[in-house]
């Protein structure tokens, strides 16, 4: 869909002419981001498994409208659509998501209940937890590979 993201690091033999050839190649596949190379398990665990971790918030959202009464196709478009236009609006804002969060969340309204419950059950944590978890299976992996 063009809106991949590629995390870049240069070796130490590469020449600024083929980094910004390498960018330019990917660019075509959305954002290329470059890092250090001690950087590269951090930005995989986010932007690597990152889609897996959005489809599954999609999906629980949507089972949520599903328990609720919406149909499948409704409660799953809503979500979707949710969640696009919530990373559009970062997107194009640049505004920090806690910011963005608080705009949207009225005194005593509906938004921070459901807030309280995220937060109550962790989920803030559980995702901190999770690409911590990701970083770490990278290192592993490494080190096979190294073994091997």
């Amino acid at each position: 869909v063009g809106a991949g993201v590629c995390v870049l690091s240069a070796g130490a033999d590469a020449q600024r002419g083929h980094v910004e050839l390498v960018k330019a190649i990917f660019a075509g596949a959305g954002t290329v981001v470059e890092l250090p190379e001690h950087y590269q398990a951090a930005a995989g665990a986010v932007a690597g498994s990152g889609p897996a971790y959005v489809f599954y918030l999609i999906d629980a959202m949507a089972e949520a409208g599903v328990a609720a009464g919406l149909s499948r196709p409704v409660a799953q478009q809503l979500a979707i659509d949710t969640v696009l236009g919530s990373a559009q609006l970062l997107a194009q804002t640049g505004e920090h998501p806690a910011l963005a969060r608080e705009r949207v969340t009225s005194p005593g309204g509906t938004t921070i209940q459901a807030l309280r419950v995220l937060d109550q059950r962790g989920v803030r944590a559980a995702v901190v937890d999770a690409i911590a978890a990701a970083v770490a299976r990278t290192g592993e992996l490494t080190d096979e590979l190294e073994e091997a």
